[in-house]
């Protein structure tokens, strides 16, 4: 099956829309097992780290979010060139092409 780059597109906006509620999610959880007197099981180190990848994760999901509505989403911000579809499945919220994070 063919997929039109607005099928694409779409469906990268219904991953990084899952993704964001998952790291939401994610997020609560954590806020609330960091309130718990054993924090859910976490030493307040990890816990404090695992709250820091929820939020960089709600962020990134968000400003991908954002580049879609504002139509630069899939253009890398370090070369200006499209960034491959192949590495926007597997990295939704991809700011840069493989090269140009690399060089980062």
């Amino acid at each position: 099956m063919t997929h039109t780059l607005d099928d694409r597109t779409e469906l990268l906006r219904e991953l990084l829309e899952r993704q964001f509620t998952e790291h939401t999610d994610q997020l609560t959880e954590l806020t609330l097992q960091s309130r718990q007197r054993e924090h859910g099981g976490h030493d307040p180190d990890t816990l404090r780290r695992l709250v820091e990848v929820a939020q960089r994760g709600i962020a990134d999901t968000a400003q991908a979010l954002r580049r879609m509505s504002e139509g630069t989403y899939g253009i890398c911000e370090g070369c200006g060139q499209d960034i491959p579809t192949a590495r926007l499945e597997a990295r939704p919220s991809a700011r840069y092409c493989v090269p140009c994070q690399q060089r980062s």
